[in-house]
């Protein structure tokens, strides 16, 4: 599957296009890859019959130290200065905000450490995020009784993502700001990304711009496409937390 793909960052080769999957290009891939696996099957199954193809197809491995591989739906990628940043939140909360990086980097702070997977394979151990509990986001924001789900929008104007709202308690779920030991780069979906920890990559949208607090989950971009909405690795979900 492509998108660890899209949501896997990563810093595009100088000269070279980032990677462009276009949702016909995406089905076609699953449909080659995915012969034989039949409707209802795990989905364990189904992503590790697929990954090797698409992985052929579409990874693009970085240059240098950086281990991520650079995916992008749209062809290219926003580039938002730090001081023009603001995250909206917004739907069935009590407060809806609209919060600046700043606003971000005074409430509580978390720092993750755990390794970011690819559905298509790859992967990034021991990599350091840190930012804000995505739980007390929406804590500011106060979620109404009746609320079930999130909706996240990408700056980049096309791809989206969910979650259930048990879900998004987690602790393990950062609106991070700093991965890598430094600020999250544009390349990697700076300058505020999610971070899903115990799910494959393509959950944590890049160039976070927009939540959606709803009552129920809307397909994202890859779901579009035949992902899994529940999108677990492996059934893990070991991640160690810093205060």
């Amino acid at each position: 599957m492509a998108e660890e793909s899209e949501q896997s960052s990563g810093r595009p080769d100088p000269g070279t296009k980032p990677v462009h999957m276009g949702r016909r290009t995406v089905l076609g891939i699953l449909g080659l890859a995915g012969i034989g696996i039949a409707v209802g099957a795990k989905v364990d199954n189904a992503l590790g019959s697929v990954s090797s193809a698409v992985s052929n197809a579409i990874g693009v491995p970085l240059p240098g130290d950086d281990q991520f591989r650079f995916y992008t739906v749209t062809g290219s990628y926003p580039v938002i200065p730090a001081d023009t940043y603001e995250l909206t939140v917004e739907g069935m909360v009590r407060e809806p905000l609209r919060l600046r990086l700043a606003d971000l980097l005074s409430m509580k702070r978390t720092t993750l450490v755990h390794r970011f997977q690819c559905v298509t394979g790859w992967y990034v151990p021991n990599v350091h995020w840190q930012g804000v509990l995505l739980s007390d986001v929406l804590e500011h924001a106060g979620v109404a009784p009746e609320a079930t789900a999130l909706r996240f929008f990408s700056a980049d104007g096309e791809y989206t993502e969910s979650l259930t709202l048990a879900q998004a308690q987690r602790p393990d779920i950062l609106v991070a700001d700093k991965m890598l030991g430094a600020n999250v780069t544009a390349d990697h979906g700076g300058p505020v990304r999610l971070y899903v920890a115990p799910m494959y990559g393509y959950k944590s949208i890049k160039w976070l711009n927009r939540i959606e607090v709803t009552n129920q989950v809307v397909n994202g971009y890859w779901e579009d496409n035949g992902y899994p909405a529940n999108a677990w690795i492996g059934g893990s979900s070991s991640v160690s937390v810093v205060p």
